[in-house]
């Protein structure tokens, strides 16, 4: 008997980070479920690092603090390195000037521009946090981070991650000198794509790309993002098994998006000699939430928004449109010319969560998965159906400049 939507979404809702065996279980699950709709699969590894974090510590004179290593980052002499500690509030001239040979907290993400102030102002050793301050003790994880590649260009300072709360606490403290202790291994991993395709009737040379990342981050089920756009992804799979397309449909089951759309970008590195016979990428990024709203994010010419606008307006969809990088695997494809959709239901504030233990099924519906899979599957056919392929494969150039911007080739201003 086939799987249903809901019932696959449930199998694959474990925590399944990069390069794990359980990334490779969600794997196999869905390449199962692909040969149970009627076609066949094919799993494309890839490497990815990994580290065995030997030593980590975060110290004052007067507390001993709970933290986790940035996978990649710098590391100290077994004693650790100790400085004055300082609290970044923003990067400004100031602060950069008074970070110079310390031990810095910074708020938010530790972004390229936010990292790259850290290094200029030759600061030592960074520390960030995770979690909302209303979190109790029981349900905070911290977040095991790494310091990505484009960053660690800039120079592997050592840094450590902490919850919200003992970031609290430690800026109360505010302590003369602190001490971080950053040791570590550099390994491989193996993650991997899942591939099915689907020949077309009248253009088979003409290809559309449609991918859903199938990892998670740690401590999470990951349904909302992404189990949810994986199971819409099997269910065009399964539309188009029973109704032939004209055109051929790539699917592609991303993996280790979460450490940096890394499936994706393997997939194009790989396929440098495929890419010139896609027409176009379909994304499904989260999705299911009961409380929210649909959303396609763009990236082409003006027709296309112009084209998914008058799409939702004749089918009576309420749909948030916009021409925006969508922070998924899209942008791969994009970065190569080939115009994309993202679709996503976004959940509203305090009914859904991401990235963390509370992404799980109780804040999802059958219902709230399956009018977005309609919303997709209908956009779709309409361009699989076109005579004509309706857009234009180009990117303007006002998008390049964003997508090198989010992929960290140029800065933004």
């Amino acid at each position: 008997m086939k799987t249903t939507q809901w019932e696959l979404l449930q199998k694959i809702g474990f925590v399944r980070v990069s390069g794990t065996q359980q990334e490779k279980q969600a794997a196999e699950l869905l390449r199962e479920a692909v040969e149970a709709c009627g076609e066949k699969a094919r799993l494309e590894m890839f490497e990815v690092a990994d580290q065995s974090i030997e030593k980590v510590s975060c110290a004052t004179e007067k507390t001993s603090y709970t933290v986790t290593a940035y996978g990649g980052c710098g590391e100290t002499e077994d004693s650790g390195i100790t400085a004055p500690f300082y609290y970044m509030e923003y990067p400004g001239a100031v602060s950069q000037q008074q970070a110079s040979g310390k031990i810095v907290l910074v708020n938010g993400y530790l972004n390229y521009k936010l990292y790259k102030a850290l290094v200029e102002s030759g600061a030592v050793g960074f520390i960030t946090y995770n979690g909302e301050a209303r979190d109790s003790a029981e349900t905070t994880d911290i977040a095991h981070r790494e310091l990505r590649d484009k960053l660690a260009e800039l120079g592997r300072l050592p840094g450590v991650n902490m919850t919200i709360q003992d970031a609290m606490r430690l800026v109360q403290e505010n302590p003369k000198m602190i001490t971080l202790v950053v040791q570590q291994k550099p390994l491989k991993a193996v993650s991997q794509n899942v591939i099915a395709e689907i020949q077309g009737l009248t253009r088979p040379e003409e290809v559309i790309v449609l991918t859903a990342h199938y990892d998670s981050v740690e401590y999470s089920t990951g349904v909302y993002d992404n189990g949810a756009g994986s199971v819409i992804l099997m269910e065009l799979l399964q539309h188009f098994h029973d109704h032939q397309p004209n055109r051929t449909l790539r699917f592609i089951w991303c993996g280790s998006e979460e450490r940096g759309l890394l499936g994706s970008h393997a997939y194009v590195d790989t396929h440098e000699d495929d890419l010139k016979a896609i027409r176009f990428n379909v994304n499904v990024d989260v999705a299911g939430a009961v409380l929210g709203h649909d959303s396609a994010w763009c990236l082409g010419p003006i027709e296309l928004e112009a084209m998914v606008k008058t799409y939702a307006a004749q089918a009576g969809i309420q749909l948030e449109v916009k021409s925006e990088v969508y922070s998924s695997d899209e942008v791969p494809f994009s970065d190569q010319g080939i115009p994309s959709v993202s679709f996503m239901r976004f959940g509203e504030r305090g009914a859904n969560y991401i990235h963390n233990r509370h992404d799980v099924l109780d804040y999802l519906s059958a219902d709230s998965l399956a009018k977005t899979t309609q919303i997709v599957l209908n956009f779709l056919k309409q361009l699989d159906q076109s005579v004509v392929f309706p857009i234009e494969r180009k990117i303007p150039e006002d998008q390049k400049k964003k997508i090198d911007e989010y992929l960290n080739k140029t800065e933004k201003k």
